[in-house]
């Protein structure tokens, strides 16, 4: 939750309230330049031919009673209601406290998530694994976009017990589930290893930020495109997409980087093409949207939060001016506990049009939230929608002069996916999940929603149990569509 009131004046935002070697495999081997892969081994479960195949069974017995709790979602839905496609239970044997889950990725009719040590892809249509990838270790950072042609570069661990450390990085081919090329990178000093990595894809580069520099690699071939930049100002996290856009701290005599900057930068030189200062004590929280460039901005000794609107050349464009007293957005920086993305939320996004925010509900017996959006030019309200009763909307992108919003499940009510026109007005449903499946719709922990060729994706971000086992038949997927 997000309470603040923002203030207009000057251009300060305030805002008051409440960041080349050899190819290997993923089998830990590694080319002449590459350190190790980490020991750990591969995720959990038993390894006598016995035991694998009474695992074997009781995922067949897992998959069967899905099959069976979709079907019988599908047989009371109602007319004008989509179908669930299928669900998806996590499957995987987890340590003591769970696991975060990264994706999804969907590439043509495959869909890809990654939890723990081990990458999936599965069939859009009807839930079949097409294939599994066993990393060296565990996962702990990933980008929130694949490149064009379907690769991803994940984030994973090296070393064992305390000594492990995120630094090592696998490709994987989505489209394939073949690894390709392993390597480490080195982390130095107290800043760099309290940080926790930041991952983003901008074209064939991958790059991982920390609080003192990133680190940039060809996602192609692994090939190093640039470390640290010339000066004291270093990128510490960038967003995904088609325009490289980086969050960059600046080390001060006393050491403290609280100054912080925004910066476009050639994802393939690494060269600075412009940047723009923040304020003294600001910090960069999240790349709400790239085009156009909308970016959180928090103060955090004083609980303040703002928004903040640049051009495409780096200027200073305008600044949100709210009258909600509360915000929701749904980030990485709030869901996940390692590899915090700096881009990808849910209940924000932007386009030629405006910015487009959820609110929070004013109640928590009743999730009723509206939808509000600003004015690029002014940073004023242009209009306001009210979701459904007793449901909230998140929006999530703009698409065909349209806004796409994720409506929650409720209590005897579907979700599904919904849309507003630049215009504003009442929201109208695109597809709407069956209300015989609210139930195991809000199952799904804190769910990252994908919306594509008509079907619908939640994904639980996190899938933890309390007692052993639980974890494999917690929900942590489920399709909708027609």
């Amino acid at each position: 939750m997000l309470a603040v009131v923002l203030l207009a004046g000057g251009g300060v935002w305030l805002a008051v309230g409440g960041d080349d070697g050899q190819k290997s495999g993923a089998n830990g081997s590694t080319g002449a330049d590459q350190d190790s892969a980490s020991g750990g081994g591969k995720g959990g479960g038993k390894n006598d031919k016995s035991g694998a195949e009474d695992e074997d069974r009781a995922a067949a017995e897992r998959a069967s009673a899905l099959r069976a709790e979709a079907a019988g979602i599908n047989a009371e839905r109602k007319p004008g209601e989509a179908k669930a496609l299928w669900l998806q239970e996590g499957g995987v044997d987890l340590p003591r406290n769970g696991s975060d889950v990264y994706g999804p990725w969907i590439v043509g009719d495959t869909v890809v998530k990654a939890m723990y040590r081990t990458v999936s892809g599965y069939s859009v249509g009807d839930g079949r694994q097409k294939w599994a990838l066993k990393l060296p270790a565990t996962m702990c950072a990933a980008p929130s976009q694949a490149t064009a042609d379907g690769r991803i570069v994940l984030g994973i661990m090296s070393g064992s017990g305390t000594e492990a450390t995120c630094d090592a990085l696998q490709m994987v081919d989505l489209n394939t589930g073949k690894a390709g090329w392993y390597k480490k990178y080195k982390r130095v000093g107290a800043w760099d290893g309290l940080s926790d990595p930041a991952m983003a894809i901008n074209g064939d580069t991958v790059t991982v930020g920390r609080k003192t520099r990133t680190d940039a690699f060809r996602v192609s071939d692994g090939k190093v495109l640039f470390g640290e930049l010339p000066g004291n100002c270093q990128p510490f996290g960038f967003a995904s997409g088609p325009v490289a856009v980086a969050a960059a701290s600046c080390q001060t005599a006393a050491d403290d980087h609280k100054e912080q900057q925004v910066k476009r930068i050639d994802p393939t030189t690494g060269k600075v093409l412009w940047t723009y200062k923040v304020k003294k004590g600001w910090e960069i929280s999240q790349f709400y949207s790239v085009s156009p460039l909308v970016v959180s901005l928090r103060k955090p000794e004083e609980e303040k939060w703002a928004v903040l609107l640049l051009n495409d050349n780096g200027t200073y464009r305008s600044q949100l001016i709210g009258d909600d007293p509360n915000y929701r957005t749904r980030c990485d920086t709030d869901l996940l506990t390692s590899g915090k993305a700096l881009d990808g939320c849910l209940g924000v996004t932007a386009d030629e049009h405006g910015v487009y925010m959820a609110t929070e509900p004013e109640s928590g017996l009743d999730p009723t939230n509206k939808v509000v959006a600003f004015d690029l030019t002014t940073g004023k309200v242009k209009w306001k929608a009210d979701s459904p009763a007793g449901q909230t909307l998140m929006p999530m992108r703009v698409e065909g002069g349209r806004l796409l919003m994720h409506l929650g499940a409720a209590k005897g009510k579907g979700g599904g996916i919904a849309s507003l026109p630049p215009t504003g007005g009442t929201p109208r449903m695109v597809l709407r999940h069956p209300a015989s499946g609210a139930d195991a719709e809000r199952e799904f922990y804190e769910p990252k929603v994908a919306y594509t060729g008509g079907r619908s994706f939640l994904v639980s971000s996190r899938i933890s149990g309390v007692e052993d086992g639980d974890e494999e038949k917690a929900k942590s997927m489920g399709v909708y569509g027609n």
